[in-house]
């Protein structure tokens, strides 16, 4: 929740100056993309709870994939058999790096999946909004993420102690958790508009590929402060997932092409 509050506060300024704070006529699809981050952030984390960093952040990573199936039912883009099979090859690898944590605390572990299915919905109304937006735009767009974020969780953070479940629990922040709360909602906000500036130059597409160094950083972080470390069959999920994403995304150029 303070995450969503900390973006809306960084990019009010900045958003007001550019005069991107237009939400019509589009003031429901900017309201799904902030209560999609909402549950993205919400069932993310509770998968952080019963798994490794790098292992959901590996699973996360199949959201390319659903979102190339996404893109052809909503906004009619073709898709022929290659693509189709490295999807279902990359999901494959998803059920890779899942299987030790599924064995030990069963669909629990699948939540890095359906995180992923929602942040390709999330993308899928990102990319019907951002063709042919400005810079004001961009960050127009990302101030409302964060707005309606916040507002879709702040429900949530008022029962959540209620529910008995263990990821909804409020718990108060203490000492340097004050600092390490705002440097995640600076490094969040300004991570997102640079990607959202970046797609703007180069296209989504192209960006895609390097998400997957993402999976090296949490591999790294995960061992320093948690010692986490994958074993060889989820290496071998992780590979089977970033092959099948950069198969997608060669093919994707390669057909836009016209080769």
């Amino acid at each position: 929740w303070i995450r969503h509050v900390l973006q809306t506060i960084f990019l009010l300024p900045f958003a007001m100056r550019a005069r991107g704070l237009k939400v019509r006529p589009h003031f429901w699809s900017h309201f799904a993309r902030g209560v999609l981050m909402a549950a993205v952030t919400v069932v993310f984390f509770a998968a952080l709870t019963v798994m490794p960093l790098a292992d959901a952040i590996s699973v996360f990573f199949v959201s390319p994939l659903i979102f190339t199936v996404l893109s052809v039912v909503f906004l009619g883009e073709p898709i022929g058999w290659r693509r189709i099979s490295a999807v279902l090859v990359g999901l494959a690898g998803s059920l890779l790096v899942v299987r030790p944590s599924y064995a030990v605390f069963g669909t629990t572990a699948l939540l890095p999946i359906v995180a992923a299915f929602l942040f390709a919905l999330y993308m899928l109304l990102t990319r019907k909004l951002a063709r042919g937006s400005s810079v004001a735009g961009a960050v127009g767009m990302q101030f409302y993420v964060g707005l309606f974020g916040a507002i879709a969780l702040t429900p949530i953070l008022a029962i959540g102690p209620f529910t008995g479940i263990p990821y909804l629990a409020v718990a108060m922040p203490q000492g340097i958790e004050w600092a390490l709360l705002l440097l995640l909602g600076a490094i969040a906000t300004f991570g997102h508009v640079l990607v959202a500036l970046a797609a703007r130059r180069i296209g989504a597409g192209q960006i895609a590929p390097f998400q997957y160094v993402e999976i090296v950083g949490a591999t790294t972080l995960g061992f320093i402060f948690f010692g986490d470390f994958p074993d060889p069959l989820t290496w071998l999920g992780v590979a089977i997932i970033v092959a099948s994403g950069l198969y997608v995304y060669f093919r994707e150029r390669k057909i836009a092409a016209g080769r």
